[in-house]
Order: C-alpha cells, then sequence, then structure tokens
C-alpha cells in the first residue's frame, strides 16, 4: 500500500506544490489538503508548506492555527501522526502550540533569501531518520519571519532533550537564538524547519539534492512503523 503524504494549501501559501514534489519524488503518494477541510483524507503524514499565509497578517502563522484543517492536524499530530512544517509552517506549528517558541521578524529586517549550510543535530525523529547525526546539509533558506527565539528555559529544555533537530552553519542569517534552524516535540513526529528541504531535491532545480532526506525519512517511519 503507498504511503500518502498531505500537504496543505492555505490561502497565500507558495510552496505546497514543490512539497507535493519532493513527496512524490522520495516515493510517497501526495495528496492535497484545502485548509478549509478537517477531513485528512486518510493520510499517513502531513506537511504545512512555506509561503504568506493569510498574508502574514497579525502574526505569520496565527490565522492559518484557526483554519479547520488545523484542528484535525492538530489533533492527529498529538496522537503521533508525523507533521513537517516548513518555513511559514514552521510557524504554525509554534502559533498552535505544537512545537514551543516563536519565529520573529529578521535581526537585519531583511528578507533573507539564500543556500544554506545546516548541521542535521538530531537524526532520530521521524523526518530525519535518513541523515547521519552531524551530517552537514546545504538547503535554500527564504524568509523575513524566520528568527527563531524562545525563552532561556525552553531553550535550555530543547538543548537538554536534544530537541533541536537543525542548526545554522558558518552563518545565523536571521538572528535565531542558539543557531537554530528547526526543532522537534518530545515524541518526534512533530518537525518545524525555517530553511526549505523541498527546494533541495532535484539538480535541475536546487543547490544539492540533500533536503530529499527529510521526505524518504517519513516514507522509511512509516513502512517500519
Amino acid at each position: 500500500m503507498t504511503t500518502r503524504v498531505g500537504v496543505v494549501t492555505f490561502p497565500g501559501s507558495l510552496d505546497d506544490r514543490d512539497a507535493r514534489r519532493a513527496v512524490r519524488l522520495a516515493g510517497a503518494e501526495p495528496v492535497a489538503l484545502w485548509h478549509r477541510d478537517k477531513d485528512l483524507h486518510q493520510v499517513d503524514a502531513v506537511v504545512l508548506p512555506g509561503g504568506f499565509s493569510y498574508g502574514d497578517y497579525l502574526r505569520c502563522g496565527a490565522i492559518s492555527r484557526f483554519s479547520p484543517v488545523m484542528e484535525t492536524v492538530i489533533e492527529q499530530a498529538r496522537a503521533g501522526m508525523p507533521v513537517l512544517g516548513i518555513c511559514n509552517g514552521f510557524q504554525v506549528l509554534c502559533e498552535s502550540h505544537l512545537l514551543p517558541g516563536a519565529l520573529t521578524r529578521n535581526d537585519s529586517l531583511h528578507f533573507i533569501c539564500r543556500d544554506q549550510k545546516l548541521r542535521i543535530e538530531n537524526n532520530g525523529t521521524a523526518w530525519t531518520r535518513d541523515y547521519a547525526a552531524g551530517q552537514e546539509i546545504v538547503v535554500p533558506l527564504k524568509n523575513g519571519e524566520g528568527r527563531f527565539v524562545a525563552d532561556e528555559r525552553v531553550l535550555d529544555e530543547l538543548e537538554a532533550e536534544g530537541r533541536v533537530v537543525a542548526r545554522y552553519l558558518d552563518v545565523n542569517p536571521n538572528g535565531s537564538y542558539r543557531d537554530i534552524a528547526g526543532i522537534t516535540n518530545a515524541a518526534g513526529n512533530v518537525v518545524g524547519l525555517m530553511p526549505h528541504p523541498e527546494h533541495a531535491v532535484e539538480p535541475l532545480t536546487g543547490p544539492t539534492t540533500e533536503g530529499l532526506g527529510f521526505f524518504t525519512s517519513v516514507l522509511k517511519q512509516l513502512v517500519n512503523a
């Protein structure tokens, strides 16, 4: 039976088609999910893609968090379903309280678009199994509100529990505390990542194909579950 991975489209989503393509290249069946539909259509995992949902009004991800689909996503994530939030999707996960912290305006106050080196810190999550701990990868980064912030207690907890999934290398592009590019929940099924692995899955269009591992990882997680 083919693994089905849903990709949610919100008003203003930008990278939903790219995420569906990455899912297909990984060997799973991509399923388009509409934000107003609570039904996840029997998917095995969900991706919340990048973009500017609801124009980033109020706070990035704050309105999308109340979309009907998120009621089901939150419920299923708490029950163990793998969920990946990329860029704006990471913001939605934080606003939904599935992940701690917040994503705020870049410290430079400028939109950043560049190929970014990362180090995979935790390869034990549903979305990072295909990487080695400490592996360095390069994927695109594009954000205006990508600065991960949290209080010292939360940051220390993330570090102590090994919940930092990826860290920026060489340069911190947005002022994220402790160079954090991505985190996971305690169970390891929910991951938020500010850079865009879905843009690094083919040699023709990406700087590398090193982002594909996020999508092949969840496929293996689900097959072996």
